[in-house]
């Protein structure tokens, strides 16, 4: 449990109330109790806060009068919020040591964690309190640093680098082949050796079953504090800049160069060899099939509708080259008979 005026002491934000009062959890307004500290981030839901059981709320500036609850006042609830449930939920680390099912041929600082199961391959190198889940598997000549964790059945293949405070969910795949191939006149497929790396920076997180391609060449280079969702494929030699994140099933093709502080929703596919500014949102399912020079929000997809409408609407789509023709004859024939 925490008191108000310590949560203040350490996050900051103006206190309202009772500062001596101890809050153990967080909790949305509507499911939020005695004990807990809830947390009003967007205006559409500010009827649920007269309602609201909580002990204490933390809202913005603008509803800081909408409550008589004890409450902190800040710039960025949302914000706020996840740094107190950082602080209420810290991290439950194995013990260090290397249990006696796991196959281990590099050396290790006694700080470091290997579960069951995983294995590390000669020339790997390890930082401080780094925890290897069960089933991992690290590469010859992998460095992993200092402070990352790697969930259950992560492979981390040889050479590639993962910086330090890294999360790696469970079933990343870090530095497969990269989808290269030529192909032969017969029709064949002759492979490309992927003699590049994978370099992950710090402060990076990726999600469960996400795999990201070593580089044919290059590297594939994943910037510090770059966080990616489940099921991402990127592919090889792509870079992607500091701090930007990348929502579940979205797919970058090779040789693309994502700037700093992106975000790309959830589906959205990037098709090779393209290059996008810093700061730019790419909406869900939105396919982008060029490069994006300019800051900005992007989108390339249709809103759901009924099928009847779809198919009326794709008929139409379909005849734009002939309306156009016609639009243009009949602009040529005002033309002359003006």
């Amino acid at each position: 449990m925490f008191r108000l005026d310590e949560l203040v002491a350490r996050f900051g934000g103006e206190l309202i109330g009772d500062g001596g009062l101890a809050v153990g959890r967080v909790a949305t307004l509507d499911q939020a109790g005695a004990g807990d500290l809830a947390f009003l981030a967007n205006r559409k839901y500010v009827a649920r806060l007269k309602d609201c059981r909580a002990s204490a709320v933390i809202v913005a500036p603008d509803a800081r009068d909408l409550t008589e609850l004890p409450r902190i006042v800040t710039a960025d609830p949302y914000a706020y919020f996840a740094r107190v449930a950082q602080l209420f939920n810290p991290p439950q680390l194995p013990p260090p040591g290397v249990h006696r099912a796991a196959t281990v041929e590099a050396d290790l600082p006694p700080s470091v964690s290997v579960a069951a199961g995983a294995s590390v391959a000669s020339g790997a190198r390890i930082g401080e309190n780094v925890v290897i889940g069960p089933g991992c598997h690290i590469g010859r000549d992998a460095v992993i640093g200092a402070g990352s964790w790697l969930h259950a059945n992560v492979t981390i293949y040889h050479g590639c680098v993962i910086g330090e405070r890294c999360i790696l969910h469970a079933g990343a795949v870090i530095g497969a082949d990269g989808f290269g191939f030529a192909r032969e006149r017969d029709g064949s497929w002759l492979k490309i050796p992927q003699v590049g790396r994978v370099l992950i920076g710090d402060d990076v997180e990726v999600g469960a079953n996400t795999t990201i391609d070593r580089g044919a060449l290059d590297d594939t280079v994943i910037g510090n504090g770059v966080k990616l969702d489940n099921q991402i494929q990127i592919a090889h030699n792509v870079r992607i800049g500091e701090r930007t994140a990348v929502a579940g099933c979205v797919g970058i093709a090779g040789s693309t160069s994502i700037g700093a502080r992106c975000m790309i929703g959830g589906q959205a596919g990037i098709i090779g060899h393209l290059s996008i500014a810093d700061d730019v949102v790419i909406s869900a399912g939105t396919l982008v099939t060029k490069s994006i020079h300019r800051a900005g929000v992007y989108t390339a997809n249709l809103p759901v509708q009924n099928h009847p409408d779809w198919v009326k609407n794709f008929a139409h789509l379909r005849h734009l080259d002939a309306m156009v023709d016609r639009i243009r004859a009949l602009e040529q024939r005002l033309d002359k008979a003006n």
